[in-house]
């Protein structure tokens, strides 16, 4: 099976980055994988991708260094396995709540004896080569997202159950529960203050942590703080932040009249 690269960094201390892939395009996503990410988020939650276009997205990044990530709309186990037949090397899951949801969604994506994953699929084996079936349990990743404020009451729950890889923050999501949504929640101490509860949590599990950043200076400090699965940003906001900077520089220069 082809090596979960961003599992063996992890594994060993290392930090990684990534980013998230929300314009439903397969041409963004093998653009982005030969760009260096360490890993990459195929997001089947609030993106426009179809299940053709998300197959397609994980297939482009395979063969790059890159590990192919499918975050589900939900914790359901069909969606898991739908995502995960596409070859993905991990899930991320959204708005996992408790240790019994956790619980759910590692099962879900192992094979029995480990889990309930449905074995019938035929494009992991072809993609990943003929021991897919008894190596997928130890290469695939399952990421939780701890997203509202009383996930994060529950945080070492959740970072305890066994099969869960990695626990994801998501700051949006987390700043609308505490009622912070529309606000500059990012300087907001209770909000900071339940980040690193999460982190602490992580950390006393052995678990790594991680969450979305809006810079690579915010990464950078998260890093530091030891965050060790950092996002920044996506696709889509690297193409909104280029544009604008070819506007404003353009729009900034006097142009010669007539």
């Amino acid at each position: 099976m082809i090596p979960n690269r961003t599992l063996d960094r992890l594994r060993n201390g290392e930090a990684t980055i990534g980013a998230w892939l929300g314009l439903g395009s397969p041409y963004a996503a093998a653009l982005l994988a030969r760009m260096g990410f360490d890993w990459l988020v195929v997001d089947a939650e609030h993106s426009p991708f179809g299940y053709d276009a998300m197959a397609q997205s994980v297939m482009a990044i395979l063969p790059t260094d890159t590990t192919p990530f499918v975050r589900v709309p939900w914790n359901d186990p069909v969606w898991i396995k739908l995502a995960l037949d596409t070859g993905a090397m991990g899930i991320v899951v959204p708005m996992v709540m408790n240790g019994e949801e956790a619980r759910r969604a590692a099962e879900a994506a192992r094979f029995p004896p480990r889990g309930i994953r449905s074995v019938g699929a035929w494009l992991g084996p072809i993609l990943h080569g003929e021991d897919y079936w008894t190596a997928a349990n130890d290469q695939v990743m399952v990421v939780v997202q701890i997203e509202h404020i009383a996930a994060v009451e529950r945080a070492d729950e959740i970072c305890a159950v066994e099969g869960v890889d990695v626990v994801f923050i998501g700051p949006n999501d987390l700043a609308a529960s505490m009622g912070l949504i529309g606000t500059s929640f990012r300087e907001n101490s209770a909000w900071e203050e339940a980040i690193q509860r999460v982190l602490q949590a992580a950390q006393r599990a052995g678990r790594p942590a991680g969450m979305m950043c809006m810079s690579v200076e915010e990464a950078l400090r998260r890093r530091a703080e030891g965050f060790r699965f950092l996002a920044v940003a996506s696709d889509a906001r690297y193409a909104q932040q280029m544009a604008q900077d070819i506007l404003r520089r353009w729009r900034s220069i006097d142009r010669p009249s007539g």
